[in-house]
């Protein structure tokens, strides 16, 4: 029974997939709580998919990927933070229209003579493929990641319960909603390697909604959101190893999964929480 469980990741490549998925779910799953409770799903799946032209030029280029996926998030960070703000057309149709033409450049890109013929893993990632210098690269990230989560948790909850409150207590939302963003592309490029451009959303926002409806208070939620993508990434590396599936995939729908059996409970709300009825209030739910 042990082996069964560990043979898995006995080997190098499958130690590096299991520290990958170790760094996603830290990484990803407090995120995700976040992003539902600041109403930024689209904005996660709009960042994700609007690196795919950086991926692309970096790998006809030959360099590193996660230099293209750095630099084609922060072209899609800065477009949806730009286009959301656009008054007259509606912020959702103007982050529709930035990430769908960055999208297509990215798909004409791939359809170039020169395209890489692994084209798919840049789509749908493979925490089996990690090197030692991508889950370096990983690892530091993260560490951003947590730090800046760590960081921002009072002023990220201030500005979530109200923004009223927030502006009377100093925080400004709209700074916050900009870190945000760039927290999600710095996150996006952790996960980038191991899930793909399109799979990447699945563990950004299944954890942390599955997490929301399972607890009542927001720092229980941030562990168990944690606990919840770690679950799915274990679950997933296992699909792949003993039925023999991709394991980026795997690891996806496992996500998915694990939201899925969250239905039936409903402790939290599942959404952003109620506006605090005053300054106080809300200075206390920040905590």
């Amino acid at each position: 029974m042990l082996d069964a469980l560990t043979d898995p990741f006995a080997g190098t490549i499958g130690g590096r997939a299991l520290a990958e998925v170790a760094l996603l779910a830290v990484t990803c799953g407090p995120l995700g709580v976040w992003i539902i409770l600041y109403r930024q799903s689209y904005a996660a799946e709009s960042i994700a998919h609007g690196a795919l032209p950086g991926l692309v030029l970096a790998s006809l280029a030959g360099i590193p990927l996660v230099v293209g996926a750095g630099a084609g998030l922060a072209v899609a960070a800065l477009t949806v933070a730009v286009a959301g703000r656009l008054s007259g057309i509606g912020s959702d149709l103007a982050v529709a229209v930035s990430v769908t033409s960055l999208f297509g450049l990215g798909t004409l890109l791939a359809l170039s003579p020169d395209a890489p013929p692994r084209l798919g893993e840049l789509l749908f990632g493979d925490p089996l493929s990690v090197t030692a210098g991508d889950l370096a690269a990983s690892a530091g990230l993260a560490v951003i990641v947590l730090a800046a989560l760590v960081a921002l948790h009072r002023p990220l909850a201030l500005a979530g319960f109200d923004a009223q409150s927030a502006r009377s207590l100093g925080t400004r939302p709209s700074a916050i909603d900009t870190a945000l963003l760039a927290i999600l592309a710095l996150t996006t490029l952790v996960a980038i390697q191991a899930l793909g451009n399109l799979l990447v959303v699945a563990a950004l926002i299944a954890p942390g909604a599955a997490a929301l409806r399972l607890t009542t208070g927001l720092r229980t939620a941030l562990f168990v959101a944690a606990a919840l993508a770690l679950t799915a990434g274990l679950a997933g590396l296992y699909a792949s190893y003993y039925l023999d599936l991709a394991a980026g995939a795997s690891i996806a729908l496992a996500a998915v999964a694990v939201f899925a059996l969250t239905l039936p409970f409903s402790r939290g709300t599942g959404s952003r929480p109620a506006p605090p009825r005053s300054p106080v209030e809300a200075l206390s739910a920040a905590r």
